[in-house]
């Protein structure tokens, strides 16, 4: 997708993705094209502060400024560490084509490319689950993109909506929607005699 971009003649400042994307072949890839990018990683990826000793990056301390380190590999990026609420903490990689400004990355630039990063996860998210993107059962070129612009058109109604304060987030119509259909049907086959 990347290589089909640039031979639109546009270059991304910024590329960024989730671990599943985050291969060497695919880091070598943009490093090669000179493209910065910001790309989750797996916890037991490996770094090395030293020549040759290599450790996972989920055993290191991690300052909140990130840690400049060698990817396995890769080469020399910059390392960070998000804490969620819920949930383990998470790893991103930083990269930058001249790797001398790496060090200059600091944690304000990491959380302004990690919340453009993270518009772009919620989005797929609620593109799939909302709007049912994937779910189409036809074949035909023309039913399949008639299906894709519908699930678009759908996602730009709903962010509309959130953003006019009708609804609170993307899944509150699909919530309430199924609420009623569920109190619905529980009223319609409500017997008198009987108890729920």
């Amino acid at each position: 997708m990347v290589s089909e971009i640039i031979s639109w003649g546009v270059k991304p400042r910024m590329v960024t993705g989730d671990s599943w994307y985050s291969g060497v072949e695919n880091l070598k890839f943009l490093k090669n094209q000179k493209l910065g990018f910001l790309f989750g990683i797996e916890k037991n990826r490996t770094v090395s502060n030293e020549p040759h000793k290599y450790c996972q990056v989920s055993t290191l301390a991690i300052p909140e400024e990130g840690l400049r380190t060698h990817l396995k590999e890769f080469g020399f990026i910059k390392l960070f560490r998000k804490d969620f609420k819920k949930e383990d903490s998470r790893h991103y990689i930083l990269y930058l084509p001249d790797e001398e400004k790496i060090q200059d990355i600091t944690r304000s630039t990491f959380v302004t490319i990690h919340d453009t990063h993270w518009g772009i996860e919620t989005f797929h998210r609620a593109i799939k689950q909302v709007c049912g993107i994937c779910r189409f059962m036809v074949r035909d070129t023309h039913a399949i993109k008639t299906h894709i612009f519908c699930s678009l058109q759908a996602f730009v109604k709903l962010e509309f909506m959130r953003s006019e304060n009708i609804i609170s987030n993307w899944y509150e119509v699909q919530r309430n929607l199924f609420t009623l259909v569920l109190r619905e049907h529980i009223f319609a086959n409500l017997n008198s005699d009987r108890m729920i």
